[in-house]
């Protein structure tokens, strides 16, 4: 480095650094323009879903008016999943993770800013020296406190010497430094870790989000299961019938015992569904005691069933020029692009000449009260210029890989876009495909019903025997699985709707001034 020095080029240097501090090194950030599709498909994508015969089978029709709440979950109207989601807001660490990470990031930016201002320190240097007598010429004499009083002549020669010489000396300052942000180093820098600040805060918002989302799908999960289990308890209590009437057959040898082994098997079969079943189920309540804050021994009173959720009927549906504003990972995405950005400003102003201003006021003396009177005073003002001439080519790398830095970022925001519509789309066809599919399952379960109860009927009047009785009842109950599935579906993808638009962070606060002033606080 190049250092120049001097107290008389300060009032020059000061004025230039005026003049330069209103520009700022690097590329300004501008936002991303958003995409400019109008739909999610080729081809317009349908506006209502078909309707079918089952508890969850309302047609849903999607409203690109409609806004999305940030409480959306009350919409399935379940005091259970409400309370639940609450007290996960309060107690899951993830959340608390979050917020800190968030403070930390302001706090950083804080700091930051800390630059933009002179540097003021204050010191005081007391000492006590003890000077050697052996030594010619003139030297103090002191008395009794250590202060210098007088001096004395010692024409030097043989001993013996002069008494060695003790004195004190204070020294009082304020220092003051101060780096003009000439070149915008330093706002590019605060501007580099404001982006960060809201990365951190829409990573927050993504949190509440998915733990939200999460808790929903543990709750149709639970409910889901509840439901098979039920109908496989019905399976299973069949087989058991079914053996024990064989049983009695091989007896008066009306069947083989290969007919009792195979209606063994088909027990033991259905028996094993069921303890799968139950396994999912607890490991589903354990899933969820840990999503609400709680250790595995600290259950919940929430319990879910089906007949619990309502479907919701509107659905919003965001076009994709607004969706990249509600997204919290593509605004995280555009937060570390303009990370990036700021970052290759810093690099290029690295390279430009650095500036610096120092100073100091104070006194000093042998007495404490003489440190300030006339003579015991000081001052000293210099301003630094210092410009890199060589360094074997390291900053004008570090301004090529910041300069890549920013590539790369514009590069994953780009496909965090695409992958963000292409998770709305990839929604919109589960919710019709899916509705399509619970029609279709309900015309099964009702079919596999009507040919279970005229089998009953014929098995009563002697027409078929109990295994038909039997294969009728199993493949309705299989149906009855199928449907139960087909609904969970149902209530899974409207909330994976919800969550693929944004989750409604945004009307948090909405919500919370609607609470305030005894509203529900519920946004429709």
């Amino acid at each position: 480095m190049v250092n120049l020095k001097a107290g008389a080029a300060f009032s020059r240097t000061a004025m230039l650094a005026v003049l330069l501090c209103g520009c700022a090194a690097g590329p300004d950030f501008k936002r991303p323009e958003p995409p400019d599709a109008k739909s999610y498909a080729p081809k317009a994508l349908p506006t209502e879903t078909v309707k079918a015969d089952a508890d969850a089978g309302t047609a849903q029709t999607f409203d690109p008016s409609r806004d999305i709440p940030f409480d959306w979950w009350t919409l399935f109207k379940s005091p259970a999943l409400n309370s639940l989601i609450g007290q996960a807001f309060k107690a899951n660490p993830t959340i608390e993770s979050a917020q800190a990470a968030l403070r930390q990031a302001q706090e950083y930016v804080n700091a930051q800013r800390g630059y933009f201002y002179p540097n003021i320190g204050v010191g005081f240097t007391p000492s006590r020296t003890k000077l050697a007598g052996n030594m010619g010429g003139n030297s103090p004499g002191v008395q009794g406190n250590g202060d210098i009083i007088q001096t004395y002549s010692n024409p030097g020669g043989p001993p013996p010497f002069n008494a060695p010489v003790y004195y004190n000396f204070y020294t009082a300052q304020v220092n003051v430094g101060y780096v003009p942000d000439v070149f915008g180093a330093n706002r590019r820098q605060v501007e580099s870790l404001v982006a960060e600040a809201d990365y951190q805060r829409y990573q927050l918002e993504a949190t509440y989000i998915t733990l939200a989302s999460n808790i929903v799908a543990a709750a149709l999960q639970e409910a889901s299961l509840r439901a098979e289990i039920a109908a496989t308890e019905s399976m299973v209590g069949s087989n058991r019938d079914a053996l024990a009437i064989m049983k009695r057959q091989q007896e008066l040898g009306a069947v083989s015992a290969l007919d009792v082994a195979s209606q063994e098997s088909a027990l033991a079969q259905a028996e094993q569904s069921l303890i799968s079943l139950s396994k999912q189920l607890d490991q589903t309540r354990d899933l969820i005691r840990a999503l609400a804050g709680n250790r595995a021994d600290q259950d919940v009173p929430e319990t879910f069933t089906l007949s619990s959720l309502h479907l919701p009927q509107d659905l919003p549906l965001s076009l994709p020029s607004k969706l990249v504003e509600q997204r919290p990972d593509v605004r995280m995405a555009e937060e570390q692009m303009h990370a990036a950005s700021a970052q290759y400003g810093v690099a290029i102003a690295n390279r430009l000449p650095q500036f610096a201003i120092t100073g100091a006021w104070g006194g000093n003396a042998d007495t404490l009260g003489m440190m300030f009177k006339t003579g015991g005073g000081f001052f000293n003002l210099a301003a630094d210029v210092g410009q890199t001439i060589f360094d074997g080519g390291t900053l004008k790398a570090r301004s090529k890989a910041a300069q890549q830095a920013l590539v790369q970022a514009g590069a994953q925001y780009r496909s965090t876009v695409i992958t963000a519509i292409q998770n709305v789309a990839d929604t919109l066809y589960a919710i019709q495909y899916d509705a399509k599919s619970l029609a279709a399952a309900a015309r099964s379960e009702r079919a596999m019903r009507l040919t279970r109860d005229l089998t009953k009927k014929q098995y009563e009047t002697g027409y078929v025997n109990y295994q038909q009785l039997l294969a009728s009842e199993q493949n309705y109950q299989q149906s009855v699985i199928a449907l139960i599935q087909a609904e969970t579906n149902r209530f899974g993808d409207t909330a994976a709707l919800y969550q693929a638009l944004g989750g409604g962070w945004w009307n948090r606060d909405k919500m919370a001034d609607a609470a305030s002033k005894g509203g529900t606080g519920e946004m429709q």
